[in-house]
């Protein structure tokens, strides 16, 4: 009987879409938020009571990856269905997404979808190509750069390309990389998390009659690094610690764990929206992260084990800084209380998102459609998924099968660095280095990450001016 219920389903969902009822999508995106940091994945002194609730009506993914391991980057991936071996944007900075690169925004735009981006943009400023009306959205509200994001109380927003003040002064940076840029707020009114959620029910609300895509990029719960512009204590900006005020935790973790539930009490807002409206249960609501925990602001990441049992964080490639929590709820059409294993990353989204809405997937594409794993049908399955950092020291990742390679220390000892080898089916927190062991998939893991990537010309490897042939 679960077969053909599932079956049915799918078969509905694509009569849904061929008659032109399609599938609401709503993607949103957490930063900064570790995989071990809302309660159905783990977390036990946060509260996420609307997550927690979708994952047991819904799905999770216990092995779905970010694009990468910083913001900038991992967006690009997202977008553009491309891992960072292809992608244009391969690390943060002010680049910018061009022309000729096709968004998942653009193909279900051109599908009769009404299409909004709400949030942090970060894939081109405002006159770039990049910007998001460039890009296939035919609404856009929020940061357009990354290190205006910092600040959850800023002095402007953008809508549509033009610039909205809000009630709030900040004092701006002068010296190191925010120079100009970073900001932080002497007078705080507007807080843009809670602008963000009252945008996204007011344009939902304006669409219940047309099919569209949500893309809701929050900033929770990134920390302000600009906090030591005044006599601010930490960069964990909340307007108030919620149900943490009497906890006898340091201030910095309160209000760490006061962001999370106040973005978990958004997410109940917007279900609760769609309930409203009747189309629930024709709307498909994805959750996930752009990249694992951070210790910015003053935050530690231990105090609530924010990347639950694995290694590393943000701006690594070890588990810890790229396997990201995912929850997809969709009432009727997901089957509740299901939990996979399937191996998924962000440059999935563009094909799954074509799937959902019925269009024909690009060739052009690293990605798979993971529309099947949320259905329960069989799903095809990458031959491996690849990362690649040039920051700091320089990194690249592999994962194939249970096998997980890392190679760090790339900018300066080249493709020659020494690559680890893990066996995440039983070290899921990659505490042994096999390399030793197995030269086989040592061999393996090199030629796969040779083959994995194309030089960018705006991003290299400090040691690809050395060894451009990738010996």
């Amino acid at each position: 009987m679960k077969k053909i219920a599932t079956l049915l389903a799918f078969a509905c969902l694509s009569l849904s879409a061929s008659a032109g009822d399609k599938p609401n999508i709503i993607l949103i995106l957490a930063d900064d938020l570790g995989y071990g940091e809302i309660g159905c994945f783990g977390q036990k002194m946060i509260q996420t009571p609307n997550l927690d609730r979708m994952a047991e009506q819904g799905i999770r993914l216990t092995q779905h990856y970010s694009g990468s391991t910083v913001c900038a980057p991992s967006r690009c991936s997202l977008l553009t269905g491309f891992d960072t071996g292809h992608s244009k944007i391969r690390g943060n900075g002010t680049h910018s997404l061009g022309p000729e690169d096709i968004t998942f925004a653009k193909l279900l735009q051109d599908a009769g979808y009404s299409t909004a981006v709400i949030g942090k943009w970060d894939s081109g400023e405002v006159g770039s190509p990049g910007e998001p009306q460039k890009q296939g959205f035919d609404y856009s509200y929020g940061y357009m750069h990354q290190i205006d994001a910092h600040n959850f109380y800023p002095s402007h927003l953008w809508r549509n390309g033009e610039k909205e003040m809000l009630n709030n002064k900040v004092k701006t940076s002068h010296i190191g990389y925010a120079k100009g840029k970073g900001t932080y707020a002497i007078e705080r009114n507007d807080y843009s998390h809670d602008l963000f959620v009252e945008d996204a029910l007011n344009w939902i609300s304006n669409q219940k009659d047309n099919p569209f895509m949500l893309y809701l990029a929050v900033t929770i719960p990134h920390a302000n690094n600009e906090y030591w512009l005044t006599d601010g204590e930490h960069g964990m900006e909340v307007p108030d610690l919620g149900p943490y005020g009497d906890e006898d935790w340091p201030e910095v973790q309160k209000a760490h764990a006061a962001m999370v539930t106040r973005l978990d009490d958004g997410i109940g807002q917007i279900v609760a929206k769609l309930e409203e409206l009747g189309i629930d249960e024709n709307t498909l609501i994805i959750f996930t992260s752009d990249n694992g925990p951070h210790e910015e602001g003053g935050n530690q990441k231990e105090f609530f084990d924010t990347n639950g049992p694995l290694q590393g964080m943000k701006r690594d490639l070890y588990e810890g800084g790229i396997r990201v929590p995912f929850v997809a709820y969709w009432p009727g059409t997901i089957e509740a209380g299901q939990s996979s294993e399937h191996q998924s990353a962000f440059w999935d989204y563009l094909p799954t998102f074509c799937d959902v809405a019925g269009l024909e997937i690009p060739e052009e594409t690293n990605g798979i459609s993971f529309l099947p794993t949320l259905l329960g049908q069989k799903q095809k399955s990458h031959d491996y998924l690849y990362w690649e950092f040039m920051e700091r020291e320089g990194a690249q990742a592999l994962r194939w099968g249970d096998w997980k390679a890392v190679r760090n220390l790339v900018n300066g000892y080249g493709f020659g660095a020494e690559i680890e080898i893990y066996d995440l089916s039983t070290d899921i927190g990659e505490e042994r280095n096999l390399a030793y062991d197995r030269p086989d998939l040592v061999a393996q893991a090199k030629k796969m990450m040779k083959e994995a990537r194309v030089p960018s010309p705006l991003f290299q490897f400090k040691s690809e001016h050395f060894d451009p042939e990738n010996k």
